[in-house]
């Protein structure tokens, strides 16, 4: 079903992806995080569901057809590297801290953090090209630790 869109995120040269391309990046890859601790639960989908109508206008209904389109590409996509190129390509750095600061929500969303959870987190903040230091700014932002 996604075949096209991930032979898109990995063809040589990338071009920058449509809009509706990245939006579906971004949330395959807050679902990839959900489900990094092997647990994906009703307080984080409903979190990624505010994040993608707060951050694309989208209404309920909408952010849940995006999601569970995500959930579907996630389950499909083989690596997480896809995901973050895409981004990084479409968004600029400030913007990408923005993202960070998502992914840190939904990690944070079922109240526990996970060692697979902050593994992936790191992964992810190096290939989006944000360092260390702007992750755990924004991880303190979101917690309400700044």
């Amino acid at each position: 079903m996604f075949a096209d869109f991930l032979r898109r995120l990995t063809e040589p040269g990338p071009t920058r992806l449509p809009d509706t391309d990245a939006r579906l990046a971004l949330t395959a890859l807050l679902v990839r995080v959900a489900r990094a601790d092997e647990t994906y639960d009703a307080a984080e989908s409903a979190r990624i569901d505010r994040i993608v109508a707060q951050r694309y206008g989208l209404s309920p209904f909408e952010a849940s057809k995006l999601r569970g389109e995500a959930e579907a590409l996630e389950a499909e996509a083989p690596d997480t590297v896809r995901f973050t190129r895409a981004i990084k390509d479409a968004v600029d750095y400030q913007h990408r801290i923005g993202v960070i600061e998502a992914l840190w929500q939904v990690v944070l969303a079922d109240g526990v953090r996970e060692a697979e959870e902050d593994a992936l987190l790191r992964l992810v903040s190096n290939l989006l090209g944000i360092s260390d230091v702007d992750s755990a700014m924004a991880r303190k932002r979101v917690s309400g630790e700044a």
